[in-house]
């Protein structure tokens, strides 16, 4: 399958409404979980959340990627400096490895008929692509290792440790034993 992918942007946002569809990809996110206190965010779950990723989007902003097949958009990958995510410095699991600056892809969503296909580890590689451009130096992702041989989907929403490390992310942090911190060098 040929892939392309592009930012979210004003022109994009209904692509990204299309894959998302009605339960905002899973369960009313709409990637805002990383981005909100957890009151905020089950506070607006469904259509708050909508709006308030689509706020980021007219504002300017590119939160993240959409890979496309041909004009279908089929995936996404949340991407933005770590900052962008306050929810991720209030986890013990997922704080900060050490001081220095880093790119977080937060989120991961594939349309059903399009997983088990690639479409992760390439939209990984697309977003170190991405952040490199714009002058990330280290890219670091949360993923999933399930204990079990394959997970629901529904649980491996900030992606699969398998396919980061196939794009080359290595382990730099476990404090969970299903939840490794993973970086990629941009440099």
């Amino acid at each position: 399958m040929e892939l392309r992918f592009l930012p979210v942007t004003r022109e994009r946002w209904a692509d990204l409404e299309a894959l998302f569809g009605e339960r905002g990809a899973c369960g009313g996110c709409w990637c805002m979980l990383w981005r909100l206190t957890r009151s905020q965010f089950e506070k607006q779950k469904g259509d708050g959340n909508r709006r308030a990723m689509k706020r980021i989007v007219e504002a300017g902003e590119e939160p993240g990627l959409i890979a496309y097949a041909g004009d279908e958009p089929v995936g996404w990958c949340a991407l933005a400096p770590r900052a962008a995510y306050p929810a991720l410095e209030r986890s013990r699991v997922l704080s900060p490895v050490d001081e220095q600056p880093v790119w977080s892809i937060s989120c991961m969503f594939v349309a059903r008929p399009h997983r088990r296909r690639g479409v992760s580890v390439a939209l990984v590689r697309a977003a170190a692509e991405y952040a490199r451009r714009r002058g990330a130096r280290i890219l670091e992702a949360y993923p999933v290792e399930p204990r079990q041989e394959r997970a629901p989907d529904a649980f491996v929403w900030t992606g699969l440790a398998s396919a980061f490390r196939r794009a080359g992310f290595r382990d730099v942090a476990r404090r969970s034993p299903t939840r490794p911190i993973v970086r990629l060098a941009l440099g």
